[in-house]
């Protein structure tokens, strides 16, 4: 498997599942296997949209994290999350974190959240 190049912010794995031909999903399938991956945190927020009783929704949904593994939020995640700015209740800072620990670009269309995480690469993939 590619190194992770891009770390997949939960709105971006949720425009992506909402339209296969949006320029996200079209930037997606540029990537190279494993190149693109996102948080087990991302993929919790993912699916707790997702009814669990919709066999067609369950069937995207892991068709979709076929094509971007889901990666454990670890230990060097959590320290890189120790220093970047809280904000409470805030998934999201923990998603940016994971990014960092992975060295990776963070893709999310929710560009302005991030401009105060110190050294975090970011993109929106929602922009043709």
């Amino acid at each position: 498997m590619t190194e992770p190049s891009y770390l997949l912010d939960s709105n971006i794995c949720i425009y992506i599942l909402a339209d296969a031909t949006s320029p996200a999903a079209l930037r997606l399938g540029k990537c190279r296997p494993g190149e693109a991956v996102t948080s087990a945190v991302a993929f919790a927020e993912v699916i707790r949209g997702v009814p669990l009783n919709d066999a067609g929704a369950m069937t995207a949904l892991d068709a979709f994290f076929r094509i971007v593994p889901v990666l454990p939020f670890d230990e060097t995640a959590a320290r890189c999350y120790a220093s970047i700015p809280f904000k409470r209740g805030k998934f999201d800072r923990l998603i940016a974190a994971h990014a960092l620990a992975l060295d990776a670009t963070f893709v999310t269309s929710n560009l302005r959240d991030f401009r105060d995480v110190p050294g975090l690469k970011v993109e929106d993939w929602t922009i043709a």
